[in-house]
């Protein structure tokens, strides 16, 4: 698989899936210097902010603030979205969805959004209200600024989906445009030093969508976040939360990732930052106290319940932003419509120790499509005339796979 052909022997991602191509040219591109990996040391709020909402899987809406220091920072952000301010539509694109938001507020909510929120000179101003960074403002428009900006994020998103919903456009041709995306990152993963190992991608095949939405309470097809996926795995635990926070800074937007489809049993938030020293000032000022994990960790049980105990994982889903301009008709003739649509993407990361354990006994994959299928077989045969040469599936049917008869 391209990038994959180097990762860990005897790993692969779960599910039989066909591979994606891979531009080669890409892969051997060289580094860009100026993406470098952070250490965890060397992270501030803004960074820490990000990587925490992946390893929780919650959602911008419950921020009170952003972290941006700059107009650069800001632009470098927008860019994540494929957002062009030199292009007139985009920025009549931008314009609008704020002047939806704000009128949304002001007539659900009765807020008096002041002047310089509902039309700031430019959209990036709006982000450093947020962040109380604002080079003429500094403490002035946050908690207004915040409130705008989650509703324009909600309005970006619905606009998407339904530009896509409505774009007669090939499953395989957006999976081709997010690969492209996903593997130019890559790339620049993938150069002497690295701690990346493996960064390889697949599609999920027909029948393993079947099985997994037999397998789920809810069998709807546009539930499956992971028909396309990219599993990453690193040198040591260590090396993740670099190469997360460098994706949020080179590949996707941190507010793109799906809220509640995280599944984390690899890394332990508190624990890496109390182990870095230099992170001790920038602790106080998180949304949520450090201890935070893992308190709501012992109120509820999460991840695959076909997943073995000692299976280590972070597994997230991202909306991964896609241009289609040129696959767009002249129905709508606003300067300002929308041209980005959105692809779940789900990404599989874990270190070479973790890949490796998770491939032995009850954690490897031969035995976790035997729980699933042993469930799916259940809920099917419920009643029903069983194959020949199987027998009932007893108990909750995420156990033993059916036996032979």
């Amino acid at each position: 698989m391209g990038p994959g052909k180097q990762g860990v022997k005897g790993t692969r991602a779960r599910g039989r899936r066909s591979d994606l191509p891979v531009d080669q040219a890409r892969v051997r591109a060289a580094p860009d210097s100026s993406s470098r990996l952070l250490t965890i040391d060397s992270m501030g709020l803004k960074e820490l902010e990000a990587v925490r909402l992946i390893l929780r899987g919650s959602s911008v809406v419950d921020w009170r603030r952003l972290a941006f220091d700059s107009r650069a920072e800001v632009d470098r952000f927008l860019k994540l979205h494929l957002i062009d301010f030199n292009d007139p539509s985009d920025r009549a694109c931008a314009h609008r969805i704020l002047k939806e938001a704000v009128d949304y507020l002001r007539s659900q909510f009765h807020y008096r959004v002041a002047d310089s929120v509902a039309e700031p000179f430019e959209i990036q101003d709006l982000f450093l209200y947020a962040s109380g960074k604002h080079p003429k403002f500094p403490r002035r428009y946050q908690k207004l600024a915040c409130l705008v900006l989650k509703v324009m994020h909600v309005i970006h998103h619905m606009e998407g989906r339904e530009l896509l919903f409505r774009t007669p456009i090939a499953s395989s041709v957006v999976h081709r445009l997010v690969d492209e995306r996903v593997m130019a990152c890559a790339a620049q993963l993938r150069h002497p030093g690295s701690p990346v190992v493996e960064f390889s991608g697949s599609v999920k095949t027909q029948h393993s969508i079947i099985t997994k939405l037999l397998a789920k309470r809810e069998t709807v097809a546009a539930q499956v976040f992971d028909k396309v996926r990219y599993r990453v795995i690193t040198e040591q635990k260590k090396d993740v939360l670099p190469v997360l926070e460098y994706l949020t800074r080179t590949l996707f937007p941190f507010n793109l990732v799906v809220p509640s489809q995280t599944e984390n049993s690899l890394i332990d938030f508190q624990e890496m930052v109390e182990q870095a020293p230099a992170l001790k000032e920038v602790v106080p000022q998180l949304h949520l106290p450090l201890p935070q994990e893992a308190i709501e960790r012992g109120r509820r049980r999460t991840g695959n319940p076909f997943s073995a105990d000692s299976y280590q994982v972070l597994n997230f889903v991202v909306d991964l932003p896609i241009r289609i301009d040129s696959y767009l008709g002249n129905e709508d003739p606003r300067p300002g419509r929308p041209r980005i649509v959105f692809s779940w993407v789900e990404f599989q990361v874990m270190d070479m120790a973790a890949a490796a354990e998770n491939e032995r006994g009850d954690s490897s994959h031969e035995r976790y499509k035997a729980r699933q299928k042993a469930k799916v077989l259940k809920r099917l045969s419920r009643g029903l005339v069983l194959p020949k040469g199987l027998r009932p599936v007893r108990g909750s049917g995420n156990g033993d796979p059916p036996s032979q008869a």
